[in-house]
């Protein structure tokens, strides 16, 4: 089985915001695959289903962002899957423009806490991620009130666009072609920046 992760906040309040466009995408997944994402379990409420061959497990963290890691901890343990093969995370990524994505096979934290917090729950860096970009911080803002703002109408409709490129990246990566992924859209989003 491979493990989608997409990270947010749960609560009415903070859906549609730049800090919610990882479960953004993986309401896109399930719309798409027709998987339903209701049971709630291991902190999160997840679906399982097949998409191209592959069974697998969409799951939004229900923890709040900053405690995400407790979630896909229980999750991995639960099922033993290797979250250096078998997971995906994608998430909002403020050094990126509304529009572009950035997929990585490892790597840092990069301050985002979310995705610091699966690293000290996981015990690794090793795992997938898209990053999808949310545009930066405006002189004076406060980084949290930024975060847990919502887009713009234009932006929206570059952010929507984006998520349907972590769609087609993250079915290249789930099938082990993270490399062709980075090829396609990291590139991709180089040349109109």
């Amino acid at each position: 089985m491979f493990l989608i992760v997409g990270l947010g906040n749960p609560d009415r309040k903070y859906e549609k915001t730049r800090h919610n466009v990882g479960f953004d995408a993986i309401d896109a997944i399930a719309d798409r695959y027709h998987i339903p994402v209701k049971d709630k379990k291991h902190k999160a409420l997840c679906g399982t289903g097949v998409i191209e061959g592959t069974k697998v497990m969409l799951a939004k963290p229900q923890t709040y962002m900053n405690l995400s890691g407790e979630s896909v901890a229980e999750i991995l343990q639960f099922y033993k899957l290797d979250p250096d093969m078998e997971m995906l995370v994608i998430f909002d990524d403020i050094s990126l423009d509304p529009g572009n994505i950035r997929i990585r096979k490892k790597g840092s934290a990069g301050g985002h806490n979310g995705i610091k917090n699966i690293i000290a729950c996981t015990g690794t860096q090793g795992f997938m991620r898209i990053k999808i970009g949310v545009g930066q911080k405006p002189a004076g803002w406060d980084l949290a009130d930024f975060v847990l703002s919502r887009f713009g109408e234009e932006d929206r409709k570059l952010v929507d666009a984006a998520i349907g490129d972590a769609m087609e990246a993250a079915l290249l990566m789930m099938q082990g072609q993270a490399d062709a992924a980075m090829n396609q859209f990291n590139a991709k989003k180089q040349e109109n920046s």
